[in-house]
């Protein structure tokens, strides 16, 4: 989730100049469910209002509807959800098509998705402050797009920070 109370992150500025950044702490956001292909670097992302089972179910429909063909291995943290029991009867109807495969605990510099999003929130909401979420969620879409426009870039960039 890109929050808009993370805009604050350190940052060097000149002795008793110290950069004010307005934070809201209405802790709003943009809530992402993504997927980057390891092979070219694509990024798949959708926003949705909550984050739960039945939101992973369908974001699971979606990712075979945005690969049609072929088998689809997703690495994934080890979150309630991605084990729920709604998602069981797909995941045994899909088996031919799609695997799930669980990092260790606490071990997000496993996933280079983790990556991504540390790179977006950097990008996008470090030491900003935004009027509305709706401006946050502007940027995040235009970085997702500009990011899918050179996947070579995606791909050495974080396979290079891990």
């Amino acid at each position: 989730m890109i929050r808009d109370y993370q805009a604050v992150s350190s940052t060097w500025f000149l002795r008793g100049k110290q950069r004010l950044i307005p934070t809201y702490g209405k802790h709003q956001g943009v809530k992402l469910i993504g997927a980057l292909n390891y092979e070219t670097g694509n990024v798949f992302c959708i926003e949705r209002e909550q984050y739960d089972a039945q939101t992973f179910l369908s974001f699971l429909e979606l990712v075979l509807e945005q690969y049609p063909t072929g088998k689809i291995v997703m690495v994934l943290d080890n979150a309630r959800i991605h084990h729920a029991k709604l998602i069981q009867p797909f995941l045994q109807e899909q088996a031919e098509r799609l695997s799930l495969v669980f990092l260790p605990p606490y071990s997000p510099n496993l996933n280079l998705i983790e990556g991504l999003w540390k790179w977006l929130k950097k990008s996008i909401i470090e030491n900003v402050f935004y009027e509305s979420v709706k401006e946050i969620r502007t940027n995040v879409q235009a970085f997702i797009q500009h990011i899918n426009q050179d996947l070579c870039r995606i791909v050495n960039r974080l396979c290079t920070k891990m």
